[in-house]
């Protein structure tokens, strides 16, 4: 596999924040969001073992992985991965762009898919696989990163026209009013979560962290 780093870190969104996480971010993506945080994950990272990056996660003790990017779906090995780490135990949030097919992945124990619904301010919207959404299951996350209103509205259009079983997480865009969209929520009494990026709050833009 092409793997830009590997690190121990809070996981800082979705059903696992605030828990330690082994984080495997592998290379590519067949997407440029406006406001990506990750535009180092875009290089050609370096080849690893699978074999390799158990023994690396190993060494954190803990239970929780998390798969990230770039976008993990591009490779056909993160299969092999995942089901590698579900027989040691763990437990993979695996983090798509939401562009790719999630299927493969369903059947695998201990996986939770966190499949992104991009809105407009990201210009990646086209993209969107619609056909994941009835996938998902109530363990899994559908979430939308969110800019301004525009991004909002979408989004709130989207839980209607798409229903899915998953989790919906509405995330601002780093830097922009999380409490405008706080209220935004509360206003129309939508059933969703709204969260910030831990990571981000602990320690600021920071790679690997």
């Amino acid at each position: 596999m092409r793997i830009i780093e590997v690190f121990h870190s809070v996981q800082g969104e979705g059903p696992l924040t605030g828990l330690r996480t082994s984080f495997i971010r592998t290379a590519r993506c067949n997407l440029r969001c406006v406001w990506c945080d990750t535009p180092y994950s875009f290089g050609p990272g370096r080849e690893r073992s699978i074999a390799s990056l158990l023994r690396e996660v190993g060494t954190h003790r803990t239970r929780n992985v998390c798969l990230t990017g770039g976008e993990p779906l591009l490779q056909g090995e993160s299969v092999d991965l995942v089901r590698a780490l579900s027989a040691k135990g763990y437990t993979t949030v695996i983090e798509t762009g939401g562009s790719l097919d999630v299927a493969p992945y369903l059947n695998v124990p201990g996986v939770v898919l966190s499949v992104d619904v991009k809105c407009p301010s990201s210009h990646m919207e086209s993209h969107n696989r619609w056909a994941n959404l009835p996938l998902l299951r109530p363990t899994d996350v559908e979430k939308f990163v969110i800019e301004d209103r525009r991004d909002y509205l979408y989004a709130r259009r989207t839980l209607r026209t798409h229903p899915c079983a998953a989790q919906a997480v509405f995330q601002p865009v780093w830097g922009s009013d999380a409490g405008r969209l706080a209220d935004w929520v509360l206003h129309d009494r939508l059933d969703v979560r709204t969260m910030l990026q831990e990571h981000k709050v602990l320690w600021g833009d920071v790679p690997g962290r």
